[in-house]
């Protein structure tokens, strides 16, 4: 018998950065790091631009005002 709980969300709760990397905390309690480096507008941004982001449809996506960049959870978690 399995007792393994699939528990699977595509929504964010939280983001941070570190020099090279992105963290994406997932509503189901994964931590997703993904590097900087793949993405040239967060590569290149300020720390204070970084930090300027926003979740779009309820952690379904994160925007950033300041880069006009958005990136959707699923796409970066899959």
């Amino acid at each position: 018998m399995n007792t393994l709980t699939k528990l699977k969300s595509n929504l964010a709760i939280d983001l941070s950065f570190t020099i090279d990397k992105m963290t994406i905390y997932v509503e189901d309690g994964r931590e997703i790091s993904i590097p900087l480096e793949w993405f040239p507008k967060l590569r290149s941004a300020t720390p204070e631009q970084l930090n300027n982001w926003r979740f779009i449809g309820d952690g379904e996506g994160i925007h950033w005002d300041d880069l006009d960049e958005d990136l959707l959870v699923s796409e970066l978690i899959s």
